[in-house]
């Protein structure tokens, strides 16, 4: 297959590129890693009138730590780096143990966070993954910059609170509470296919023991990131045990996903899976939590 016809355009600038985003509306796609945009333009998935190639302006480039210790990460850094930097290692090792998870290295290589954000697919990882560590998304446009929540960010199938002048450019990650443990387990046929289904664990723990705050995202599971809170709220006060965590993870996969099926997983096989990943899951996020 190959994709509509397309006029093509390279800013120099952010401000060159979001001036063309305001001029062209949603007739105007960014082209950063490509990985996701370019075979859904091959399939006339997606159209677009103009690509903006975004992959020259360096601003966008970038992890660091902010002065009030939210990680910062910019919207053209690859998941490459994701995988490999230090910080996100130290400071998010939930996103540095599922980076690998994501598709063949050769993607990997290509693709961007902001890309990966902004095209909102529900069995994608980082969604998932930004969700269950409570991110906050800037975007920006001609008309200024906005911060978006990220519970108010993904609203459908790749639908986000995004504006049709607006381009997504940074990430900010805050801070891991002490004693807190994150997990990432997902389930494929083969390694860099699309899961059947995944969830990202983050919990955290009291001085007791017990579960201060926990949060359970699963993908593939519904029409977005799913955040199960019924389940969440299972763990929340509670001594973490087998029965609890077989609690939480019936809740969620009863009650709380919606998979969708297809040819590889019936919704019934997923919401099996989604119960087996959880117990891993919470096993292993309490566990680095209580070390």
């Amino acid at each position: 297959m190959k994709p509509a016809a397309f006029d093509y355009a390279i800013p120099d600038t952010l401000d060159a590129a979001l001036a063309l985003k305001a001029q062209h509306g949603d007739e105007a796609k960014f082209l950063a890693g490509g990985q996701s945009l370019i075979p859904a333009m091959n399939f006339r998935l997606a159209l677009a009138s103009l690509l903006v190639d975004v992959n020259g302006l360096a601003e966008l480039n970038y992890i660091h730590r902010g002065g009030d210790g939210e990680l910062r990460i910019g919207a053209l850094t690859r998941h490459r780096q994701l995988e490999r930097d230090p910080l996100v290692k130290q400071y998010a090792p939930l996103i540095h143990e599922a980076m690998p998870h994501v598709a063949h290295p050769q993607i990997r290589n290509r693709g961007t966070m902001g890309g990966s954000l902004a095209h909102a697919d529900p069995a994608a990882e980082l969604p998932v993954l930004t969700v269950a560590l409570r991110a906050r998304f800037k975007a920006q446009s001609v008309r200024g910059e906005r911060w978006i929540a990220c519970d108010d960010f993904f609203h459908t199938l790749f639908t986000t609170d995004l504006a049709s002048d607006e381009m997504l450019t940074e990430v900010a990650l805050p801070p891991l509470l002490p004693r807190t443990g994150t997990a990432f387990v997902e389930f494929s046929r083969r390694r860099g296919d699309y899961a059947l289904m995944g969830v990202a664990a983050v919990v955290t723990v009291g001085e007791n023991g017990a579960c201060q705050q926990a949060r359970l995202v699963y993908l593939n599971a519904g029409e977005g990131p799913v955040n199960a809170r019924k389940a969440a709220g299972v763990l929340q006060g509670q001594t973490p045990s087998p029965k609890l965590i077989d609690e939480a993870a019936s809740v969620a996969a009863d009650s709380e996903i919606e998979p969708m099926g297809s040819v590889h997983a019936s919704p019934d096989y997923q919401r099996h899976l989604a119960k087996v990943l959880t117990r891993r899951a919470l096993k292993q996020a309490f566990e680095r939590a209580q070390t």
